[in-house]
């Protein structure tokens, strides 16, 4: 074997190495899909799940706070807000939210302040919903602690 690498050389280990990584990505796509049934929870997206999602767009939450590792790192992950604050259950973390959201922005020195969005309670009621059914998505235990 020579020790330079010719044109031809170099051709096939550019379209070999192409051909390769392509069909490897394929392969993660097909494997994707076929996983994202079993995970993601779209059996219980209802209409106060999408009224959830639409207020979180629309009020640019991910500007600030994280949804599953995605987003702004200013404000906690939400993710797992649901076990944190609601404990599992969805009666308390709906008062939760319904008061928390009605208390903003919270004068405390050395916080954060989160704007008031003057959501309506079925806005904030979809919105724990939103929050509910993220925190049912197999999502490997992320955040790696309670806290995010």
């Amino acid at each position: 074997m020579s020790e330079r690498i010719t044109k031809s050389m170099a051709r096939n280990i550019y379209f070999g190495g192409s051909l390769f990584f392509f069909l490897f990505l394929i392969g993660l796509t097909f494997d994707t899909m076929g996983e994202l049934p079993k995970r993601d929870n779209r059996e219980n997206i209802t209409a106060s799940v999408a009224l959830g999602k639409k207020v979180w767009e629309e009020n640019d939450c991910i500007g600030c706070h994280t949804l599953m590792g995605e987003g702004a790192y200013y404000a906690p992950e939400l993710a797992n807000v649901f076990n944190r604050r609601g404990k599992g259950d969805e009666k308390t973390f709906k008062q939760f939210m319904k008061v928390w959201m009605s208390i903003q922005p919270m004068d405390k020195p050395g916080r954060r302040k989160m704007p008031q969005f003057n959501l309506s309670d079925e806005e904030v009621n979809g919105l724990a919903d939103f929050l509910i059914w993220t925190s049912r998505i197999n999502d490997n235990d992320w955040p790696p602690n309670i806290e995010g």
